[in-house]
């Protein structure tokens, strides 16, 4: 069994470390709230996002399959809606996924 010594000393270590890795990101953050570069990324990557998350799942899109068609263009349909709604980035692509994880479901149900 170690001393315990080494144990406070151990345990020491990793509450420092695990503390320095979760203030790290804020002390590294805290110049960047004036750059124009960040606010000119605030306004463009919810557009990227939403462009990627359509062509990752539009990529094995294949619409000679109906049973796997569908869902993807229900979701797809509602996220355009919803987003057309609201203007809510976030709303959208959390709306339409569980509305595609909730109809893809359906097909492994049977």
């Amino acid at each position: 069994m170690p001393d315990t010594g080494y144990l406070i000393a151990a345990v020491a270590t990793a509450v420092a470390v695990t503390w320095a890795l979760r203030a790290l990101p804020f002390a590294a953050l805290a110049p960047l709230r004036s750059s124009p570069l960040v606010a000119y990324l605030n306004t463009a990557m919810p557009v990227g996002v939403m462009v990627i998350l359509a062509v990752y799942t539009l990529r094995s899109f294949n619409p000679h399959v109906p049973d796997r068609a569908w869902p993807t263009a229900l979701a797809l349909a509602f996220t355009v809606a919803v987003h057309l709604w609201r203007r809510n980035v976030l709303l959208s692509i959390l709306g339409g996924t569980a509305v595609h994880v909730a109809l893809a479901s359906t097909l492994f149900v049977h």
